[in-house]
């Protein structure tokens, strides 16, 4: 019988679209933003097998929406409920919000403390800190709607532009990647005319992009448990328009037509040892001076040099996504609701024999 418990938060892709539309967005848009939520969509057919995992291992799993969040988290026992936070958010989304109930009712959760979970959501700020922590982050400037708040840093390749605020490569087109600041002005006043979200401008920056994902499985794992790979789609960057295509309702119509495709994923180890071993050290020093724990990805730009680039980083990553079960399987052997329930039990071990 299962002694503790699981609770899984997650904001539905549907409820945050409706929402979005009664807040005056237009429907594509709205579609857009709400997309980042699909992963919520995409695990919701394996809570069933997620539930027999947790079950195998001593654990009771419930699924909780985020508007039942407080409810279901008040009145948990404290030294067996674990919270784990499936979809975050601080501004489209709401999600950020399970951590703090959870901390707001004496529960122990899977993952970074809430602070964290503002602070990756917002770019600008984030890029502010790493770079005080002597992380290798490209420096930034900020624009809302075709005006400076932040001048841009200087750059010899042009600059990248993106919403501040937003995930999923939703508000990066093609001709994000721009050689003049009167064109990053512009897609400044595109973002914030489709998003009404500010603009991250930060120098270009070269290379080939490398996802690092970790899950700790086992309780003592470190930055030797990351899974580091080449992310190659076949082009420079991914686009918003190729990201709704792998994930949810998107997702499944190309499968549907046989025109899904995944970005090839390649262990950087394999052919850049060195460049590898920079990003362990750089995870390590996440771990140690911000917090990191439990799961959390990073996204980063690799030059041929091994010159590392740290782009930015999540506490909530998208665990249905192909990169991360392609992880789980080559560094744990696990499928994603095994890894998922054994990572969570591991978790519980020491709850309630020390301040979480």
């Amino acid at each position: 019988m299962p002694v503790s418990t699981l609770l899984l938060v997650h904001e539905p892709e549907a409820i945050c679209l409706k929402r979005l539309l009664a807040e005056g967005f237009d429907r594509e848009h709205a579609a857009e933003i709400s997309s980042y939520l699909a992963q919520s969509t995409d695990l919701a057919a394996e809570f069933d097998a997620l539930s027999q995992a947790c079950e195998a291992h001593g654990l009771a799993f419930h699924q909780v929406e985020l508007d039942q969040a407080p409810a279901a988290l008040a009145g948990q026992e404290r030294q067996r409920t674990l919270v784990w936070t499936l979809t975050d958010g601080i501004a489209y989304f709401r999600g950020g919000a399970a951590p703090a109930l959870a901390r707001l009712n004496g529960l122990s959760v899977m993952g970074a403390d809430d602070s964290l979970f503002a602070l990756c959501q917002d770019k600008f700020r984030s890029g502010a800190v790493l770079g005080a922590l002597g992380l290798p982050v490209p420096a930034a400037g900020l624009a809302r709607n075709g005006e400076w708040l932040v001048g841009p840093p200087a750059s010899s390749r042009g600059w990248f532009v993106k919403p501040n605020r937003l995930g999923a490569k939703i508000g990066i087109w093609p001709d994000s990647h721009c050689h003049d600041l009167g064109a990053a002005l512009e897609l400044s006043r595109r973002i914030f005319s489709a998003y009404r979200d500010d603009a991250l401008v930060q120098p270009y920056v070269p290379g080939r992009n490398v996802r690092a994902s970790f899950l700790g499985v086992n309780r003592q794992d470190g930055s030797e448990a990351l899974g580091i790979s080449f992310v190659d789609s076949g082009s420079d960057f991914q686009t918003m328009s190729d990201s709704l295509a792998l994930y949810g309702e998107t997702g499944e119509a190309a499968k549907m037509r046989g025109t899904y495709a995944e970005p090839e994923l390649a262990a950087v180890l394999d052919t850049w040892p060195e460049a590898d071993r920079k990003i362990r050290e750089l995870a390590a020093s996440m771990i140690r001076g911000l917090g990191l724990r439990d799961v959390f990805s990073l996204d980063l730009r690799v030059v041929d040099d091994n010159t590392v680039h740290l782009i930015e980083f999540e506490v909530c990553p998208g665990l249905p996504c192909f990169d991360f079960r392609a992880y789980c399987k080559s560094q744990w052997g696990l499928g994603l609701p095994e890894a998922m329930a054994k990572a969570a039990a591991n978790r519980l071990t020491d709850v309630g024999s020390k301040a979480i």
